[in-house]
């Protein structure tokens, strides 16, 4: 949308699908009955007399042609510069917003409905993406978190935490604009307020003016202008627990990571946690489910422990796919191949049928950061043999982000992603229609 008005602002109002042309052809042929009818009252004997007499001074197409092109342009620019006015579009920027308004409305409210699970930066990358896809987006976010800003506020003032869900909130937003920045600030001084964002304290009060985080999170959505919707995947307090290998029991998400050991099970305190009813519809009339990337036990597997979500993951006929780490992470996903993460998912799922594939980046440079290797994260190894008998197919692609491997960093980039994932659905749609 934006290269198109790059190339010519005017032009963008007549791009197919907008659903503009219909109304300047109701336009143009209610005001040639309005000229006719106003002809008909007055004396057209005049009138004829004028258009022969131009006419005898030139060829018909010689006059006619330049004035039907002259008045298209007229009419055209009156009827575009007429809404902006009424409208208070005033300059070029708020213009294009209008453009970019009504290709969301008429284009991506027809994109596929995509449900994205899990939490932390991997999901609001994730949204990034594909918000360029479509408009029918539910973000299902974890509410583990216990720790930094969401987990002071959690445990100060009894709300679900905010952060993951500002993340997301801000990742949908229309644009990078001043109140998506204000959204996103944190504070770096003062008493009290030294370590929180904004947006987490503006949540916080939300919900404590609302008496509802779902409420709170849908009237922040509406300041911001996002594109689809961000639902916790529970209300109840729900903790984290985590049984190791060695036997012991980690209480807490910011605790297991740096428990040390591997992880056996997960599980939530209470264990009945309830799933959103609106998060199981949503799952319901998906046509895509993405899962990942992110941290595997403290973002993406704790939204399968929820009463209800793993269970209706299963059942749904939509495409399913995971996006795979590319490293692995300290004190979570140590020596894990990219089998190891898909089987964990199967496995705190209960079912094997979460999951129709998995994505994977399929090279990583040779000149990344050594301190990855300091602080024991390694690239991702695919293993074939081992992710073969799940059942998942493998999907492959280029997925870093340039910019940051250039620096030696590995990152997803969100553009890449998001087409990788986006073409795997078309590719599975098409086979199944055949």
């Amino acid at each position: 949308m934006k290269n198109m008005i790059k190339i010519s602002k005017d032009a963008g109002w007549l791009i197919p699908g907008l659903e503009v042309k219909r109304w300047f052809a109701l336009i143009f042929f209610g005001s040639v009955l309005i000229i006719l009818g106003i002809l008909t009252l007055s004396n057209p004997r005049s009138i004829y007399n004028f258009l022969s007499c131009i006419k005898s001074m030139a060829s018909a197409e010689i006059i006619a042609v330049p004035v039907i092109i002259a008045g298209a342009v007229l009419f055209f620019k009156g009827w575009q510069k007429s809404n902006l006015s009424m409208l208070d579009y005033r300059n070029g920027k708020e213009k294009e917003t209008m453009l970019e308004s009504l290709y969301r409305r008429r284009k991506l409210n027809k994109g596929p409905k995509i449900v994205a699970i899990g939490g932390g930066t991997g999901l609001s990358m994730l949204l990034k993406g594909i918000k360029s896809i479509t408009n029918n987006i539910t973000a299902v976010v974890t509410v583990g978190d216990d720790g930094g800003s969401s987990g002071r506020l959690r445990e100060e003032m009894g709300v679900l935490p905010p952060g993951d869900i500002r993340n997301c909130i801000a990742a949908l937003a229309d644009d990078e604009d001043l109140v998506t920045k204000l959204f996103q600030y944190r504070f770096n001084v003062g008493e009290g307020l030294k370590g929180h964002s904004f947006g987490n304290l503006f949540l916080t009060a939300l919900c404590s003016i609302t008496g509802d985080m779902v409420r709170a999170v849908k009237e922040s959505s509406n300041v911001l202008s996002i594109r689809g919707r961000v639902l916790p995947s529970t209300l109840d307090n729900m903790k984290l627990v985590a049984e190791m290998e060695d036997g012991r029991v980690i209480h807490g998400e910011s605790a297991i990571p740096e428990a040390g050991g591997k992880i056996k099970r997960l599980f939530t305190e209470p264990a009945d946690c309830t799933a959103l009813p609106e998060v199981i519809q949503a799952i319901k009339e998906a046509d895509l489910i993405i899962m990942g990337p992110g941290s595997l036990y403290t973002s993406v597997v704790p939204n399968l422990l929820i009463k209800g979500i793993a269970v209706e993951v299963a059942k749904s006929n939509a495409k399913k796919i995971y996006v795979c780490n590319i490293m692995t992470q300290k004190g979570e996903t140590d020596n894990y191949s990219v089998a190891s993460h898909v089987n964990a998912l199967i496995k705190h799922a209960g079912s094997s049928q979460i999951l129709d594939a998995v994505l994977v980046n399929h090279s990583i440079p040779d000149d990344i950061s050594p301190n990855y290797a300091k602080v024991g994260s390694f690239p991702v190894v695919l293993d074939m043999e081992n992710l073969a008998p799940t059942g998942v197919k493998l999907v492959s692609g280029n997925l870093l982000e340039e910019e940051q491997s250039k620096n030696g960093l590995i990152r997803h980039s969100y553009h890449r992603v998001a087409r990788a994932v986006y073409y795997w659905y078309r590719k599975e749609m098409r086979s199944h229609k055949k």
